[in-house]
């Protein structure tokens, strides 16, 4: 699955979010297209018509490109009379007759990498509730773009090898995988999780036949551990308790013939379980 697919799938996922909790009837959004610095509407949710599909939204221009020129929200009580944007895009919105809109960017690293809109038919305030709620929307798309961009990144590293990342770099490269796999069950899309542990897969290397099997989880704690992490700050990136971690830990030590938590991992890396 490409970058740009995954995106529009996390978008789409937040606007029927953004809709439910909000009960906004219209919600669109898409991603910003970097070499054009201009956000392409791919995503509707509750439209009437099609004025708004494919719609190329300049950085600067209308609400949204004003939300991406500014990296920040932005928002009109009705959107055709409105003196704090441009008015390029009167046509499409009044032909699918929308007033009050807002737009919330999903910045990633800085950078502003799509637009969530939520909107009325009518001409009225959209209170800070509508407001937080759309924020924790682009929020969530922000995590997925970023944890597809950190899987992306280590499948890379990875077809490289540990030859070519040697000492701090690929040491970098191990905290990476743990980081990813501690994530990844925190993923909502299915085929974005699955992208990412396909990745972390690439680190390691094809383990011998015979070779020991640890259950998912196990390998998380196990990760987090060769990561440099204890069990207490295991258990705040995995999300579970510290009992557990210790109960997932001595199971997977058990699993190697390790007695110790270097050993595990020592042993862990050798079969090829870990990078």
């Amino acid at each position: 699955m490409t970058a740009d697919a995954a995106g529009a799938i996390e978008i789409r996922s937040a606007l029927a979010r953004l809709r439910r909790t909000t009960r906004l009837p219209v919600a669109f959004g898409g991603l910003v297209d970097p070499g054009r610095q201009q956000v392409r509407i791919s995503e509707l949710s509750g439209t009437a018509t099609l004025a708004l599909s494919g719609l190329p939204v300049s950085s600067g221009n209308g609400l949204g490109g004003r939300a991406v020129a500014l990296a920040r929200p932005c928002a009109v009580t009705d959107y055709s009379s409105s003196r704090q944007i441009s008015h390029e895009y009167d046509i499409p919105v009044a032909t699918e007759g929308l007033r009050s809109i807002l737009a919330v960017p999903v910045v990633v690293r800085r950078r502003v990498r799509g637009v969530l809109y939520g909107a009325l038919r009518t001409a009225e305030p959209l209170g800070d509730r509508t407001l937080d709620a759309a924020m924790e929307a682009a929020r969530d798309v922000e995590q997925a773009l970023a944890v597809g961009d950190e899987a992306r990144s280590l499948a890379a590293a990875a077809q490289a090898g540990p030859a070519a990342a040697t000492g701090a770099a690929w040491e970098q490269v191990r905290e990476a995988h743990a980081a990813l796999r501690a994530l990844a069950p925190r993923i909502a899309d299915p085929a974005l999780r699955a992208e990412l542990l396909d990745a972390c897969e690439l680190l390691t290397p094809d383990a011998p036949g015979g070779a020991v099997r640890l259950a998912p989880r196990e390998l998380d704690v196990l990760a987090c551990v060769a990561a440099g992490a204890t069990n207490s700050a295991a258990s705040q990136r995995l999300g579970l308790r510290p009992e557990t971690v210790k109960s997932y830990l001595r199971s997977a030590m058990r699993k190697l013939g390790a007695h110790t938590r270097g050993e595990a991992v020592a042993t862990a890396r050798r079969t090829g379980l870990l990078p």
